[in-house]
């Protein structure tokens, strides 16, 4: 009795630290939706500049992703995600000082590095520890991504709202205020443990035989179309509503958690589904889905609108889906592969984020730099972009799940 009241404490702070640190992951990259045009504003960026900004802290995130593995085997699961949440929480007192755009860069910068170290920690936990309903657990504490990324954007707005001692808040103290919060998943790291770190290095799986997989390497476009999908919207939701139909920050923002809210649903309510009817047939049945809402949203205007946020239940699946495919088809690898799948997907995501910048710029130019359909033509062909990454994803998912079938190993 004593021993399982010991187990069910361990695993109730390794939960609450996986939990925890989804709700920070969510926070911190998904805040910035209300804050980007500010920043805009203050530091006189155009959509290209902005574009290029939020490559460069994608940049971030992809060398943070590169690394993270080696200090987990060095230090431990457990430092290395306590390093990743501390480096949030100093990134956050950087951007309430910044007053120069190099150093906002710089301090952006540092909490991208954060994200990405954090981005392979709790992937590395999830495969660790839920060794049973993979998909429904992976879904689970994905969720809490999606619910704090639900209320994040207009918490967000508030607080910039927020006078303190008779001084506005306004971005850069909601970065500090915000970002604050990764001191709650320290508290909780510094109070559990973490399995795997003891497992020989002759036990795990060689890099060579994981790469020479081809389902690995459709599983990482699968994840890089599908997490620029995801991770864009928080980053030009906002910013095309405001643009292209005139909606108040606040209206936009509401849109944006509506947007969160189904995403979070969707991981709360459909992870057994992935379980049911397999990982590869859900990515390809919710990567489409949340394709065709896209596209129908930008052709059918501003009354379709509302399609914007009901792609956030498709898009939700992929990450945990994939994570949860890793897991199963590399029990005694899934720490390399992770950090292979989430690097690579990471340059995707730096490419992503330009691409959309300089599509909107480049179309904005054939109308005219002042022309008012132009922004509105350019705002749609960026966000199109959003939908062609989804769209791929399902047609990755088609390929990969005919050469699963075609031997057998279908997952």
């Amino acid at each position: 009795m004593q021993r399982t009241n010991k187990f069910n404490k361990v695993y109730a702070w390794q939960l609450a630290t996986i939990f925890l640190g989804f709700i920070v992951f969510g926070i911190s990259e998904n805040i910035k939706g209300p804050a980007i045009p500010r920043i805009q504003f203050d530091f006189n960026l155009n959509e290209e500049q902005l574009g290029s900004l939020l490559s460069l802290n994608a940049l971030g995130y992809l060398i943070a992703c590169s690394f993270t593995a080696v200090l987990v085997r060095k230090w431990g699961i457990k430092a290395a995600s306590i390093l990743a949440f501390a480096s949030m929480l100093i990134s956050g007192v950087f951007i309430f000082v910044s007053h120069t755009y190099s150093l906002f860069a710089a301090s952006y910068f540092l909490m991208y590095i954060g994200n990405g170290m954090l981005e392979i920690a709790l992937a590395i936990l999830g495969a660790r520890i839920f060794v049973k309903n993979t998909g429904t657990m992976m879904n689970l504490s994905h969720a809490f991504y999606g619910l704090s990324s639900t209320v994040a954007p207009l918490v967000a707005t508030g607080v910039m709202s927020v006078q303190l001692f008779g001084l506005t808040l306004d971005w850069r103290g909601m970065y500090l205020v915000m970002l604050a919060l990764a001191l709650l998943p320290i508290l909780t790291a510094l109070r559990s443990s973490f399995p795997g770190d003891d497992l020989p290095s002759e036990s795990r799986l060689p890099f060579k035989e994981l790469v020479r997989d081809p389902a690995l390497w459709w599983m990482v476009l699968i994840l890089s179309f599908g997490v620029v999908s995801e991770l864009a919207v928080g980053g030009w939701l906002v910013n095309f509503l405001e643009k292209a139909y005139h909606w108040s920050t606040v209206k936009a923002s509401g849109m944006l958690s509506i947007f969160f809210l189904l995403f979070a649903i969707a991981r709360l309510l459909l992870g057994p589904v992935t379980d049911r009817i397999g990982f590869t047939f859900s990515l390809i049945i919710f990567s489409g889905f949340s394709a065709i809402c896209t596209f129908v949203a930008i052709v059918g205007g501003e009354q379709w609108s509302f399609l914007f946020a009901a792609a956030g239940i498709g898009i939700a699946m992929i990450y945990p889906t994939v994570m949860a495919f890793i897991a199963k088809r590399y029990p005694r690898g899934s720490d390399t592969a992770i950090t292979f799948t989430v690097t690579l997907m990471g340059l995707g995501s730096v490419i992503g984020n330009y691409v959309i910048g300089f599509i909107i710029e480049m179309v904005k130019k054939l109308y005219g730099e002042g022309d008012s359909v132009g922004l509105l033509r350019g705002l749609q062909a960026g966000y199109g972009f959003i939908g062609l990454c989804a769209l791929l994803c399902a047609v990755c998912g088609c390929i990969l799940y005919w050469y699963l079938k075609k031997r057998g190993e279908l997952i």
